[in-house]
């Protein structure tokens, strides 16, 4: 406690300090207007010029649009935003020895606490507090701080992962809180204020203005991140981001930073996604979300150049869970998804989105690229796992190659390739249900080489063309480059996992 106390104490110095520093800089500019410390008046300094009183001074109107201050807004809606406090122990290795410390005995692990923060507001009078997973996640005591200082133990209500969003619930009544904007979306170029708890620092209120929609977030792909300029840093997550009528446009989760703090790149998961999901975690406690058993990737300007193809639209399918639903309805490795029950699937992340909101047992339409071809499937959607069983998967020496007669055959882009058998299963541990041709050796000056492909990868499929041999693919490259077509799509499998990788056929 006494080091807590000296940390205020601190805090209280440093910020005196720096209201010294305006005050003196304000003195400076002061002097610099009126003349002072300028040559040519009579006494060497003073040239004559009037002094103007700031308080003499009226304020400059603020462009159409633009608020003269956020100051009403902040104290209407900042008793709605908390600090959270969070504790919880992990498990250090056994045998680990730290310089300083007592090693454990060998065979003992040491649990050691961890404490973190975070941001966090109410949505009801009854004490539901809205805040990000990643705040609570693994924690053992959580602890709402109210902006009066009194302190709330809180219990989770509910947790989703995929959003990175958290219910918790305090206990108590008459709490002020702030609603979702769910009516009408924001504009790029629209101010938004942010409060939260950056630093530890809590009611800290910062201003900017929607920079952009639509940035995914990444793996999961359930979110479009709205992007602000708003100064967020560490401890804002979980916090609010208004418009200025006071309604909840975002919850910031996010930044993007070359140094640890803010560069004018934040992330908001947007009102409609957060309210929606809040509302069912605070109904059940948990999202439960459609899935159909794929494994998706963007269609990159290479793909789509590889295959032909005219647009980036889509979603490129990489891998199908054995015996899934997709597996079942007829999708297939190489696949272009176009569309999911008649919505346009134009990057790969609205294919995840809509899928999600399917039910389980329910009919998905599904309309795929295959071979130029448009084909239309229907798939009946399971439950989607938990995130961490589909975390666990969706499901040498190379040397010259030679013909029966012992004559070289030369490599092929680059690469040398043979059927897999059994010693090839063993040493680059490729699994009994991968099929296709085992890179044995690689050219350094290819672009096989450049690209990252290595010894033990196998070609699943060349041009969304299965590939069981060598001669499989030479002659897929062979034909390609009798059309003139600049690059090839390879399938490669690495280590289960189905990665697509455009070759160079120039």
């Amino acid at each position: 406690m006494g080091k807590l106390l000296t940390s205020v104490k601190t805090h209280k110095g440093m910020v005196a300090g720096i209201a010294g520093g305006l005050m003196l800089g304000a003195a400076v500019a002061g002097a610099a207007v009126s003349g002072m410390g300028q040559s040519g008046g009579p006494n060497g300094g003073y040239d004559g010029s009037t002094l103007v009183k700031t308080a003499a001074v009226k304020p400059m109107k603020p462009p159409a649009g633009a608020p003269m201050s956020f100051a009403d807004i902040i104290d209407r809606v900042s008793p709605a935003v908390v600090s959270i406090e969070t504790k919880g122990k992990v498990k250090m290795p056994a045998g680990l020895n730290i310089p300083g410390f007592e090693a454990p005995p060998q065979g003992e692990g040491n649990e050691q606490e961890v404490r973190g923060a975070g941001s966090g507001f109410f949505i009801t009078v009854d004490g539901y507090v809205v805040t990000n997973n990643h705040v609570i996640e693994g924690a053992d005591e959580i602890t709402v701080v109210l902006n009066n200082e009194s302190k709330l133990k809180a219990t989770v209500v509910g947790r989703d992962p995929a959003t990175d969003l958290a219910v918790l619930k305090v206990e108590g009544k008459n709490f002020p809180y702030v609603e979702f904007e769910t009516t009408q979306r924001p504009r790029v170029g629209d101010w938004v204020i942010a409060v939260g708890n950056p630093f530890g620092l809590s009611g800290t209120a910062t201003a900017g203005i929607v920079s952009a929609f639509g940035r995914p977030d990444g793996a999961q792909g359930y979110v479009d991140y709205m992007q602000i300029d708003a100064a967020i840093n560490r401890g804002n997550s979980g916090g609010p981001t208004f418009d200025l009528n006071g309604r909840v446009i975002g919850v910031n989760s996010a930044i993007i930073t070359p140094s640890g703090g803010n560069a004018g790149v934040g992330f908001a998961i947007p009102a409609d996604t957060a309210s929606a999901i809040t509302t069912k975690l605070m109904a059940g406690g948990k999202v439960e979300r459609g899935y159909i058993g794929v494994s998706i990737l963007p269609v990159s300007e290479e793909i789509a150049e590889s295959l032909n193809l005219p647009n980036k639209d889509g979603a490129y399918v990489a891998e199908t869970t054995k015996g899934g639903p997709s597996e079942k309805g007829g999708i297939q490795i190489g696949d272009i998804v176009k569309t999911v029950n008649g919505k346009p699937v134009k990057i790969h992340t609205d294919l995840t989105r809509n899928v999600a909101n399917v039910r389980p047992g329910e009919k998905v339409e599904v309309e795929v690229l295959r071979n130029g071809k448009l084909v239309k499937l229907t798939i009946v959607a399971a439950l989607r796992p938990s995130e961490d069983i589909l975390a666990k998967g969706v499901n040498g020496d190379g040397g010259d190659q030679t013909t029966p007669n012992g004559e070289k055959i030369p490599p092929v882009l680059g690469l040398s390739l043979k059927p897999i058998d059994p010693a090839d299963r063993k040493q680059y541990s490729i699994e009994p249900e991968v099929t296709g041709v085992v890179i044995k050796a690689i050219e350094p000056t290819s672009d096989g080489a450049k690209k990252g492909l290595k010894e033990g990868d196998v070609i699943v499929r060349a041009d969304n063309q299965p590939v069981t041999s060598r001669a499989d693919f030479d002659r897929i490259v062979a034909g390609m480059k009798a059309a003139n077509r600049p690059s090839i799509l390879l399938l490669v499998n690495r280590g289960g996992r189905n990665l697509p990788l455009p070759l160079s056929l120039k």
